[in-house]
């Protein structure tokens, strides 16, 4: 595998130097993910209402509407949102330190100009304590640096998880963004229905319908302190805590169920994407041997 520039494809993401920044750009990507929520039908374990990685930032991708379509970007060169639509109006929003206040104001403000009349739910997903984006005043914060650096660091994770991917002949889920847990993802189904969760939401109850082993990347938050990649295999198999995995810095995370790799140890690694590959695939085959799945139909 060839290895890939670091400097400019792994760059360093310390959490704590980029924290508001991070949670401001978590508000503002659930108001466009929360639009593709409410004007796209349900796709198995909610995969209709993700966001995906594109050549300037992040995307919407296709949005029918009525005898019309559109996309929102997020454009981290130009540091803009964009709104196109089929018949050829272009709108932008500066991604700059207003409030998230001031951003959802702006932002429907934005959908109203286009002739897209929409409502969304205006508290936050998948968070402690949320604030309605039309009462926060609190975050506000955008530095351009990090927002890039995360963008990039999602491009080369992207590429990687797509390779991952391609080996999969099963029923395997795009490379997509999570709005909600502002997280990067690729998950694999073993083709069986899971046992029920009795006391589950909606929401879990339709992402975890189906065996499924998932790996993902995110900035960090609650017990991860800093950047880092996580995998898990639901429901877990006995003894998926203990299964060897690679590469030797990644562990297992009972509180969470899953193993984790920081993403500092892939970024001094060798090779960064080599070690990402290695992470993704033992963690599967763990959970996979381990749930007795039918790999050799399953697998290229």
């Amino acid at each position: 595998m060839l290895d890939i520039d670091r400097a400019e494809c792994w760059p360093a993401l310390p959490l704590n130097e980029w924290e508001s920044t991070r949670a401001t750009l978590h508000m503002w990507t659930q108001m466009v993910g929360k639009v593709r929520l409410a004007l796209t039908p349900l796709v198995n374990h909610w995969w209709n209402v993700t966001l995906y990685v594109d050549p300037r930032g992040l995307t919407t991708s296709l949005i029918p509407y009525r005898d019309r379509a559109f996309e929102i970007r997020f454009d981290f060169i130009a540091n803009q949102l964009v709104l196109e639509t089929s018949d050829g109006l272009v709108e932008k929003l500066p991604l700059a330190p207003p409030s998230v206040a001031d951003f959802y104001r702006d932002f429907l403000g934005m959908l109203r100009s286009a002739r897209i009349e929409v409502k969304i739910w205006p508290v936050p997903s998948e968070i402690p304590d949320p604030v309605r984006f039309d009462q926060d005043h609190v975050h506000a914060s955008y530095d351009r640096e990090y927002v890039e650096r995360f963008w990039r660091i999602l491009l080369s994770v992207d590429s990687v998880f797509g390779q991952f991917r391609s080996r999969f002949i099963g029923k395997c889920s795009p490379v997509h963004f999570f709005w909600g847990s502002f997280d990067l993802a690729v998950s694999r189904f073993s083709g069986r229905r899971a046992p029920e969760q009795p006391n589950a939401d909606a929401m879990t109850r339709e992402g975890y319908s189906h065996e499924v082993s998932s790996v993902g990347f995110w900035p960090g938050s609650g017990d991860i302190k800093d950047a880092a990649f996580y995998s898990y295999t639901a429901p877990a198999p006995q003894g998926f805590g203990q299964a060897p995995v690679k590469p030797d810095a990644a562990f297992f995370l009972p509180k969470l169920g899953e193993f984790v790799l920081m993403y500092e140890d892939v970024r001094k690694a060798a090779s960064p994407s080599a070690a990402l590959s290695e992470f993704c695939q033992t963690t599967y085959e763990a959970g996979a041997t381990l749930g007795h799945w039918d790999r050799a139909a399953l697998e290229r």
